[in-house]
């Protein structure tokens, strides 16, 4: 689990993060939501410790973040998993040496064992037969998966994606969407989405932290989102007559 409490942070004299508390949930998907601008990567890259902040505290499982030790902060990050926007695979590498840059970095396992670790996830992912693979060969949707395998190849507790689905076809995005939800139950990962997609909310959102100019305007579920009467919430997630008509069919099912 992760708590935040009070968040703040600023740059220069601008406030981006004004005072933000809520927890993500081991073995659940949350996903933070919000029009550009409101915060949401500023507020990821804190979570990750990229950032410092002005206020407040994050715990990672009772640990407060901010009263670690260098050291105490290393195996932290040894903890987590990050899948970037655009993939961030090594170019010069293998989609193998990709996956394995983690375990070199952060283990001191054989070179048969780390081995043995990539085939496990790259069967995970559905790629048993791309190892040798250089990233300009696969396609954005394997990409994404080879960043997902390198991400849980050393079996993290944290898992961090950044608009993972940025750049793909619907279809794709929707496995993308499943892969992550289905490692995440499968490991008890707790798992934190940065996403503007809106089907990802609906798939995937079992916890879904609305910013708008540094706040958290709100928080619930796929569900209750449904149901909310936050005009925040409504007027940015039903902008489309699409989702109006989802929700107007939601609401109708369950009255």
């Amino acid at each position: 689990m992760i708590e935040v409490k009070d968040l703040r942070k600023s740059f220069g004299n601008a406030e981006i993060l004004k005072g933000i508390t809520t927890t993500f949930e081991k073995g659940k998907t949350s996903l933070i939501i919000g029009q550009s601008g409101a915060g949401k990567t500023v507020f990821l890259k804190c979570l990750l410790g990229i950032f410092n902040y002005e206020g407040g505290s994050i715990a990672y499982d009772g640990k407060i973040l901010a009263k670690l030790s260098e050291d105490e902060k290393r195996n932290i990050r040894a903890e987590i998993g990050m899948v970037f926007q655009g993939s961030a695979l090594f170019d010069s590498m293998t989609i193998a040496e990709n996956v394995m840059f983690p375990l070199r970095m952060f283990t001191k396992q054989s070179k048969s064992e780390m081995e043995d670790r990539v085939d496990f996830v790259l069967n995970r992912v559905n790629l048993e037969n791309a190892h040798n693979k250089m990233p300009s060969e696969a396609s954005g949707g394997m990409q994404k998966r080879v960043a997902i395998a390198r991400a849980i190849v050393n079996k993290p507790k944290y898992l961090f994606c950044d608009e993972p689905n940025s750049g793909l076809d619907p279809k794709t995005a929707i496995v993308i969407d499943n892969l992550i939800q289905e490692i995440t139950d499968e490991y008890q990962i707790t798992t934190v989405i940065n996403s503007h997609d809106m089907n990802s909310v609906m798939e995937i959102g079992e916890k879904i932290v609305f910013l708008k100019n540094g706040l958290k305007a709100w928080e619930g579920s796929n569900e209750t989102i449904f149901r909310t009467d936050n005009e925040v919430v409504t007027d940015f997630v039903y902008s489309s007559n699409l989702f109006k008509k989802v929700r107007k069919m939601y609401l109708e099912d369950h009255e």
